[in-house]
C-alpha cells in the first residue's frame, strides 16, 4: 500500500491535489468518495475530515486537510521534485503568498461573484477587498510569465492555477489574456493532463 492516500471526488477541489500528487509522480492510493451520496458526512470519513469535506490526505500516520495546504505539505515533504521554495531562499515570501492569496483571495472573491448579495458589503469587511482588485493583482503577477516565479514551475501554481482553471469554466472569472494564456500553458503539462483523463472517468462513472 502507498505511504499517500487521498481522499477524493470529482468534481472537486481535491482534484487540485490529485494534479500536486501527479505532479510528485509518487504512488498514491486513491479513496473515492461519493458526494451525492453523503459519504463526506459518514462517521468514519469524519474521523478523517471532521468538517465533511474533501479533499484529505494521509500520509503514513499524518493527516492534512484543505488543499492548498496539502500542496504545500507535499511540496515540502518531496523537495527532490523542486515543487517548493526553499526556507531562506528569497523567492520563499511570493511563494507562500500566492499559496495563501489563492484560497483566501481568489476563490472567496469568485465565490462572492457567482453568490452576490442583497446588499453590497462593505469593502474593509471582505479578507479580498474587491472582486477586480483581486483579478488585477493576479493578471499582472502572471504577466512575465510563464509561471508565478518566472520560470520555476511550484506547488503555487498548482494551487492558483487550479483555481483560475475552476473560474473559467464556470465563467466567474474573466477570460483575460494573461489567465488563458497561463491556464492554457498548465493544461499541457502532462500532470495535468492525466489528471482530466482520470476525473473524467470518475464523473461518467
Amino acid at each position: 500500500m502507498a505511504k499517500l492516500t487521498l481522499y477524493h471526488a470529482a468534481p472537486s477541489r481535491s482534484s487540485m491535489v490529485r494534479w500536486m500528487l501527479e505532479e510528485l509522480g509518487e504512488p498514491y492510493d486513491l479513496h473515492v468518495l461519493a458526494l451525492f451520496k453523503g459519504e463526506q458526512r459518514k462517521a468514519d470519513y469524519l474521523e478523517i475530515n471532521p468538517m465533511g469535506k474533501v479533499p484529505a490526505l494521509k500520509h503514513g500516520d499524518v493527516i492534512i486537510t484543505e488543499a492548498a495546504a496539502i500542496c504545500t505539505y507535499l511540496a515540502d515533504e518531496f523537495p527532490n521534485t523542486k515543487l517548493n521554495v526553499s526556507v531562506g531562499d528569497p523567492q520563499r515570501g511570493p511563494y507562500l503568498k500566492w499559496l495563501f492569496f489563492a484560497p483566501g483571495c481568489i476563490e472567496p472573491a469568485i465565490t462572492d461573484r457567482g453568490s452576490p448579495r442583497k446588499e453590497e458589503p462593505h469593502r474593509g469587511k471582505l479578507g479580498y477587498g474587491d472582486f477586480d482588485l483581486v483579478m488585477s493583482v493576479t493578471a499582472k503577477a502572471l504577466e512575465p510569465g510563464p509561471y508565478l516565479l518566472g520560470e520555476h514551475f511550484t506547488a503555487a501554481d498548482v494551487v492558483v492555477g487550479s483555481t483560475l482553471r475552476w473560474g473559467m469554466l464556470t465563467k466567474m472569472v474573466p477570460e483575460r489574456p494573461e489567465f488563458v494564456a497561463y491556464v492554457g500553458r498548465l493544461a499541457q503539462r502532462p500532470a495535468m493532463q492525466r489528471v482530466v483523463a482520470l476525473d473524467s472517468e470518475l464523473t461518467d462513472g
